[in-house]
């Protein structure tokens, strides 16, 4: 039996292009959305679509999801920390420098690689074969925590946990700048860089495709010129803490993205010696079958543990 994943639009939808609705509200790309809908698998209202159609207010929308494809991604005997296992999900924890999954420039050496030796076939097919099991992706200079499904009973219930912020996500990061609050919340809209379209950025126009983007903060320790902050996401948007962190004038540190474009900044920085400073470290969901409360601490890895050090020292020195 096909798996049918049913969305329905609201009010705050009127008027947006079904393809970027599907793609934000069911963890799919982009790409994989339009071939859906090319395919004639999205319906609104029990009627096929296109995939320039314009949503109204209570369209109720039904995507039947492909069914597993024969993975072309080579598998690659890569370890992988690995906190909690079972047959529905796993959650590994991602070194930085790891690669999500493949991608021009990274055909290999990716986490996807490693989960297909250590998975088999026993992967969500939601994300099509260049992303099985994915459901939440963290960047390729960022370590920690992220969920892997491997069935699709798993991945559409975990993307609607997703989809409703009932996730935890906490973040530790170094910041450049003393933040003078002891705790805040940056709530400021993200869509993709006017300019750039490989970044993102704050964006406060009346955008459709700026979504609402909340970060919340609080200061851990301050080095005068550093601050190492505690982060939860409310949403979950594409390089949320980096961006909200940025667009108040404290980027996270080694970021090669939103850092400022100053001498000053950069011989600060290089003394650190650590590239970008940012740590998913925590993540807490219900288990999409089982029901279980699931909370998983993977404490600071050595590289951030070396830049806190560091700065310690500094400090206590100054």
């Amino acid at each position: 039996m096909d798996d049918i994943l049913i969305l329905t639009a609201n009010e705050n939808n009127t008027g947006e292009r079904i393809d970027l609705f599907i793609s934000q509200n069911a963890d799919m790309s982009r790409s994989a959305t339009q071939k859906l809908l090319d395919e004639g698998a999205v319906c609104v209202n029990d009627i096929p679509v296109r995939k320039n159609y314009k949503l109204r207010a209570n369209d109720t929308v039904s995507i039947t999801l492909p069914e597993p494809e024969i993975l072309d991604i080579k598998a690659e005997d890569i370890p992988l920390d690995i906190v909690y296992e079972d047959k529905y999900l796993l959650v590994v924890n991602k070194p930085k420098g790891m690669v999500v999954h493949p991608a021009p420039g990274n055909p290999d050496g990716t986490l996807v690689n490693a989960l297909m030796y250590h998975c088999k076939d026993s992967l969500s097919s939601i994300n099509g074969v260049v992303r099985p099991g994915i459901v939440h992706r963290i960047d390729k200079d960022t370590s920690g925590l992220l969920i892997v499904a491997k069935c699709n009973e798993a991945h559409l219930a975990l993307a609607e946990q997703i989809k409703e912020h009932s996730f935890t996500r906490i973040y530790n990061a170094v910041v450049a700048g003393n933040i003078k609050e002891d705790t805040g919340t940056i709530d400021a809209p993200i869509g993709r860089h006017p300019v750039d379209r490989k970044k993102m950025a704050v964006i406060r126009t009346g955008n459709q495709s700026a979504r609402d983007a909340r970060t919340h903060y609080t200061v851990k320790e301050r080095f005068g010129a550093y601050t190492l902050l505690e982060l939860k996401l409310e949403t979950g948007r594409t390089h949320q803490i980096r961006v909200h962190m940025a667009s108040i004038g404290h980027p996270v540190i080694g970021d090669p993205v939103y850092k400022p474009n100053n001498d000053r900044f950069e011989k600060q920085n290089a003394s650190l010696l650590c590239g970008q400073c940012l740590h998913a470290r925590v993540i807490g969901f219900t288990h999409p079958v089982t029901g279980e409360n699931l909370y998983f601490d993977s404490g600071l890895p050595d590289y951030f543990e070396a830049v806190l050090t560091k700065l310690r020292h500094a400090y206590n020195q100054a």
